[in-house]
């Protein structure tokens, strides 16, 4: 493939396309839920998730939280599926 004038070289976008993509392959091993709860409620069940799962052997964390207006906290949990 010859280049043409004046168009930037592509092995940098093939090379995030393919980074892109081992990245995706490799979340989806992952199982996630997503809450929007008070702060309380949001403890308690990030609390339950971490005693049914421990970290250790599931790799359970708190992927992405946010604070929304109404002092409600949404965020994602996730942990590695169970092996049994």
């Amino acid at each position: 493939m010859t280049k043409m004038p004046g168009l930037p070289p592509l092995d940098g976008l093939k090379r995030r396309i393919a980074r892109h993509r081992e990245e995706s392959r490799s979340a989806g091993q992952f199982v996630r839920q997503t809450y929007c709860l008070s702060r309380d409620e949001a403890r308690a069940k990030a609390r339950e998730w971490f005693d049914s799962y421990p970290k250790a052997a599931y790799w359970t964390e708190v992927e992405s939280w946010r604070q929304l207006d109404n002092d409600q906290i949404e965020f994602t949990m996730r942990r590695l599926p169970s092996a049994d």
